[in-house]
């Protein structure tokens, strides 16, 4: 790498743009192109017989157990329907603990004699077996045992994926061991909406409402990302090795004009955009919003809220489009949550709520006092659970690329409290007083009951940008998720920890029934839940130091980074959670945060390993070189008798050798640490985990913090390194 491959990284860049931003798709109807690529609902009555449909709907739909003779029939249909469609491959696409996707594709071939057969059993449909052992299992067992199943989810559609000489069908599975452990996200999020179904009929059931059969968790995923030009990509070695820049100074402009956001997609985004939501519309993903986001090159894409497992299966796909499109156009799509510091990071807001079979969305006010009487019901619940678990949702978001977002003035902090708005806190304050909104003398009181819950408001508040779980009209937005992370570990404990909720409400609702009947039940359990509760509510800035001091005095945890919150993971409260609604067993929670541990360890000494190479190969000869030639200029001024004019110039190189030598001191000491680092064997404290954070951090953010200055000062043809200016404003 040298200066010469940044300027030749601008030369390509300003070559090619016009080129690429006249490139142009064929245009097809949104109607045409959703779903054409989907083994969905009418590719199955087409291709399935209607015995055969009908019973695999109500496997998807209602959460019946799958007919094993159905197997053949459905997997001679998705062969049948994938070969039409150029398919020659078929795969079991799973997603296992590296926060991505897997796959293992095998032909749709058998040999008969001299005759070729395409063949697809329902025995290859229902169970895969991958190598699977370089998969991180955090414990469950050795690498030498590498057996491990993959298992049809018929709740997620078959789709296929498009290739330049074929297409491949794949199948959506979860992934397990040869002895039953989870190995993956899916079988854990599967078992976790089965929890919610069941603790939601059991509350809806202790409020009278026996009518819902299926109550199932919606997901919708906002999806924020970085786009940057594949020439400064390739120059950036930091960005290769890790995803964000581990250097580089602040430009003179960065968002402050805030003039990004929302504002006109420039031709060559747009395109790039364009031809993203083509490919996911095929797919089915139903991605509705596209915009630019506050930071410079950053934009983000939302869809229409789904079911939880099928909305992680489109945001899993959603990531994976986008970054191979974005090569197609020249981009590199960056999915880091902090790729560049001084600007804003990256979420994936986490938008959820709970529906019926009916339609019916549960964390809906409605417009009748029965709609509002469920609500609060529900309300409540959920208000509990973020109480009561708020370490499980904070380590649920904690990795060390999400480290550098909250709390960063930027994004939700690292404290976990809930947001409600003005309006609906008065009301649920009021409901707590049992008063209609006031301490007014004479006030009738509030009840729950059907005929006398006056209509609650909707909508009635602004949104709040600092709260890490915001309630935001009919769901609760749970904004402290990483851009890069899957969504499955974050819903697969708030599924968890509100069942455990729900259940804990029916079951006190039931009991005080048979002592004062149910209207009073709801009104004394709901009024007791929320008062018990409200101190995680908090509607003011969560980027304030006072409310750090007032979280402290309401007793909320404030785990600040990764290594303080996965402390918590191994609490007999979450052991005991998540074995009562099975969810995770012992081992397999236990296995998820030994994961967690060593996922952070491997990112930093990536990060560390790279900004050493990086500094030593490529900034410190530019810094030696531009102090080669001041020295130069220093002497020749000297020689010439210079007077008042030489002072000066001594001066700053008197300066500069020193933050010279501070690089490379700085230098030397990271090397030191990542070496000691190496040597550290992990054990029940996780040593090794808090040396990075405490000792090979700050030693890398000292290397940065010398070496954006000398960036400043060195002449700007030797920088090697394509500068923040650049990737963000020019492409």
């Amino acid at each position: 790498m040298s200066s010469g491959l940044r300027r030749q990284a601008l030369a390509a860049i300003l070559a090619t743009q016009p080129a690429l931003a006249r490139q142009d798709q064929k245009v097809r109807r949104l109607a045409e192109l959703y779903g054409m690529n989907v083994f969905g609902e009418q590719a199955m009555r087409e291709h399935l017989p209607e015995a055969a449909f009908k019973s695999l709907q109500a496997t998807i739909r209602f959460g019946k157990e799958l007919d094993p003779h159905l197997a053949d029939l459905v997997a001679n249909a998705m062969k049948e329907w994938a070969v039409e469609r150029g398919a020659t491959h078929f795969t079991h696409w799973f997603q296992p603990m590296t926060g991505s996707t897997a796959e293992k594709h095998d032909a749709f071939l058998k040999i008969s004699g001299e005759r070729l057969l395409l063949e697809f059993s329902g025995k290859e449909l229902v169970k895969g077996e991958p190598d699977a052992s370089s998969f991180p299992s955090g414990g469950i067992r050795s690498t030498f045992e590498a057996r491990g199943y993959t298992a049809w989810d018929p709740t997620s559609p078959a789709f296929i994926r498009e290739g330049t000489n074929g297409s491949t069908l794949c199948i959506p599975t979860a992934f397990c061991s040869w002895t039953g452990e989870a190995l993956d996200t899916k079988t854990p999020l599967l078992r976790s909406m089965e929890a919610i179904n069941l603790a939601a009929l059991k509350l809806l059931q202790a409020i009278g409402r026996r009518d819902t059969r299926v109550v199932y968790p919606t997901l919708g995923c906002e999806q924020e990302y970085f786009l940057i030009d594949r020439n400064y990509f390739l120059a950036r070695p930091d960005l290769v090795a890790s995803g964000r820049s581990l250097l580089g100074a602040r430009p003179p402009k960065g968002q402050e004009l805030e003039d990004h956001y929302f504002g006109t997609i420039s031709p060559r985004v747009l395109a790039f955009m364009e031809e993203s939501e083509h490919e996911l519309w095929k797919l089915g993903v139903p991605v509705k919003t596209r915009h630019n986001e506050v930071a410079p090159s950053q934009y983000e894409v939302a869809p229409i809220f789904e079911r939880s497992s099928l909305a992680i299966d489109h945001n899993m796909l959603t990531m994976d489009i986008m970054k191979k499109v974005a090569l197609r156009h020249g981009f590199v799509c960056l999915l880091h949550e902090k790729p560049f510091a001084g600007i804003n990071g990256s979420g994936k807001h986490n938008n959820f709520s709970m529906a019926t079979d009916q339609g019916e969305n549960l964390l809906d006010p409605g417009t009748t006092p029965a709609e509002n009487m469920r609500f609060v019901v529900f309300l409540a619940a959920v208000l509990r659970a973020v109480h009561v678990h708020s370490d499980l949702l904070r380590i649920t978001v904690a990795h060390a690329g999400n480290d550098h977002r909250l709390g960063a003035n930027e994004a939700p902090p690292a404290i976990i409290s809930v947001f409600l708005g003005s309006e609906l806190t008065e009301v649920v304050n009021a409901l707590v007083k049992g008063t209609n909104g006031g301490e007014r003398k004479g006030e009738a009181a509030m009840r729950l009951g059907v005929s006398s819950l006056p209509p609650l408001p909707k909508d009635a508040t602004d949104r709040n940008r600092t709260s890490p779980f915001a309630f935001t009209g009919n769901k609760f937005e749970f904004r402290a998720v990483g851009s890069s992370q899957s969504p499955a570990g974050p819903n697969i404990v708030l599924n968890t920890i509100v069942a455990e909720s729900m259940t804990w409400m029916a079951g006190k609702i039931a009991e005080a029934e048979r002592k004062f009947g149910l209207e009073a039940a709801i009104q004394q359990v709901t009024q007791q839940v929320l008062k018990d509760h409200m101190t995680v509510v908090f509607n003011g800035n969560g980027y304030s130091k006072e409310w750090e001091v007032e979280a402290e005095r309401r007793g909320l945890p404030n785990l600040r980074n990764t290594v303080d919150a996965l402390s918590t993971h191994d609490s007999e409260k979450n052991f005991a959670l998540f074995e009562t609604y099975g969810v995770f067993s012992r081992t397999e929670w236990d296995s998820r945060g030994n994961i967690a541990f060593e996922s952070y360890e491997k990112a930093i000494h990536i990060e560390a390993l790279s900004l050493l190479e990086t500094a030593q190969t490529m900034i410190l000869p530019a810094v030696l070189k531009h102090q080669e030639r001041l020295a130069a200029a220093v002497g020749a001024a000297r020689s010439a008798n210079a007077g008042v004019d030489l002072y000066v110039q001594e001066n700053l190189l008197k300066e500069y050798f020193e933050l010279a030598n501070e690089l490379i001191k700085s230098l030397d000491r990271l090397r030191s640490l990542i070496a000691k680092g190496e040597t550290i064997h992990d054990g029940p404290q996780h040593q090794k985990a808090r040396f990075f954070r405490d000792e090979i951090r700050p030693a890398m953010e000292k290397v940065r913090g010398v070496a954006d200055q000398l960036e400043l000062q060195v002449d700007d043809a030797l920088w090697p390194l394509p500068k923040y200016r650049e990737m963000l404003f020019l492409h």
